[in-house]
């Protein structure tokens, strides 16, 4: 398997670049981790971005399957999945926005108000399973950067890499607002960063909707 992997280093080292540029630009993924750091604290934020990062594994399994190209090349698929994305989005956008002024007061304490484990995960796999975006990119990357030729085995490994880094690199994000002089300045401006983000959700929202339409 490694010796195998060694022949593909170039192509791995470009899917990893590719990745990090991807993972790190502002989006529903970044969004919801940021949100629920400031919301509900490290545990619930580290616990959405494994979600996020198991989600990963879903596009590149119908990647590899050759599904993604059925919703690809299907219109009423990419759109049915782009409106329902689109929803969930705006839904999680519009609470945000509705948070009260003093939700956060306590925060700067140490305490969060409580999302379950299960909500949280659910919400970070969703946010990045329904995320069209995410499907595009997935489908760009098995079709131009992959190779053909690149053994089934090989294109797992690069699955598993990119559902790991992925969620690890949301979980360190989590850890870093954990921290607490940045605790202490989200109390004080939490739900500013939580309309902030709400704007950013559900503006995302839009655009999903809108480029659908032209």
């Amino acid at each position: 398997m490694f010796e195998t992997l060694q022949q593909y280093q170039l192509e791995f080292y470009t899917i990893a670049l590719i990745h990090l540029l991807a993972v790190a630009s502002p989006g529903p993924d970044f969004a919801i981790v940021l949100r629920h750091s400031i919301r509900f604290g490290r545990r619930t934020a580290v616990i959405t971005s494994i979600g996020i990062g198991l989600a990963i594994l879903l596009h590149v399994s119908y990647s590899l399957l050759g599904i993604g190209l059925l919703i690809k090349t299907t219109p009423w698929i990419f759109k049915t999945l782009s409106y329902v994305a689109a929803t969930y989005l705006g839904w999680i956008g519009i609470a945000a926005i509705r948070s009260s002024t003093g939700a956060y007061s306590e925060q700067s304490n140490g305490e969060h108000r409580h999302l379950s484990d299960k909500k949280a995960f659910i919400r970070g796999f969703l946010t990045n399973g329904l995320n069209p975006k995410a499907t595009l990119f997935f489908l760009s990357l098995f079709a131009v950067v992959i190779s053909a030729q690149t053994p089934t085995n090989i294109k797992i490994f690069y699955g598993v890499y990119l559902a790991i880094a992925t969620g690890l690199w949301f979980s360190l994000l989590s850890c870093l607002l954990s921290y607490s002089k940045i605790r202490q300045f989200i109390g004080r401006n939490g739900h500013w960063f939580d309309r902030a983000m709400g704007i950013l959700l559900i503006g995302l929202a839009i655009q999903l909707i809108v480029s659908d339409l032209f």
